[in-house]
Formats: structure tokens, sequence, C-alpha cells
């Protein structure tokens, strides 16, 4: 069963129908301490995982869907400094996750410099379990 968006993130909802994103590309990062050891190049020791981050990169055409204010909106869940839930559209939980960066591009402007097409690339990192 598919659903209506493509990532859901707090109360924002990425679909075709307001901010699509194009691309996502998720970086996992794994922490290993260096030990020294006499006479030998040292040994890597596992401290367990490290950041997860995720950038998604996307276009809104305000006149065809979506609106001027789909920024707003995202700027508005990241703006509540929370961590907040981040679901794909199969349902599958992605966990908690804070917007830590968003980047906004406007093109094609009409005279009154409204634009026609909106770049974006907001970057998330995971928030991680509290125990």
């Amino acid at each position: 069963m598919t659903s209506s968006y493509m990532m859901a993130l707090g109360e924002y909802r990425f679909s075709i129908d307001t901010a699509a994103y194009q691309q996502l590309q998720r970086t996992t990062e794994y922490r290993w301490q260096s030990q020294a050891r006499v006479g030998r190049l040292p040994a890597q020791q596992y401290a367990g995982p490290g950041s997860d981050s995720i950038t998604l990169n996307g276009v809104i055409h305000p006149y065809y869907k979506g609106g001027l204010k789909q920024l707003d909106a995202m700027r508005a869940e990241a703006g509540k400094g929370r961590p907040l839930h981040l679901t794909d559209g199969l349902g599958h939980p992605w966990q908690q996750w804070v917007i830590t960066h968003i980047e906004e591009t406007q093109d094609t402007l009409f005279k009154d410099g409204t634009p026609r097409k909106i770049t974006f690339r907001i970057q998330l990192t995971r928030y991680g379990e509290d125990f």
C-alpha cells in the first residue's frame, strides 16, 4: 500500500503536490578509535555508530503545485527545536531526526520577483535514542 506522500517529517509532507525531492542522499558514519601499540601499527577499536544524515534535493514549482509557502512550512518544522519523526511513503519509520540546514534558490522570476521555480536542499541528522 502506498501513501499520498514521499516522506513525512513531523507534520510536513514531501509529495508531488508540495515539495518533491528528486534525490535522497544518506551518509552513515561509524566510529573507530586508534589504539597505539609499541612496535606495530595502531589497532582500530570500534566505538559504536556515528552520525547518520540525509540530504534531500528537490524542486518546487509554486504555480503548478504546492504554492510559495513550502519552505516556510519546512522552516516552521525546524523552528520547533525538537526531534521529528521521519516516515517514508511506504510507512517505514526512520526514527527521529532534526533539521540542521535548509537552503533555497529562487529561479525564473516574474517581473514582481515571484519565483516560477524554487530549488531546495534540506539536511537532516538522526537524533539518536534516549535511554
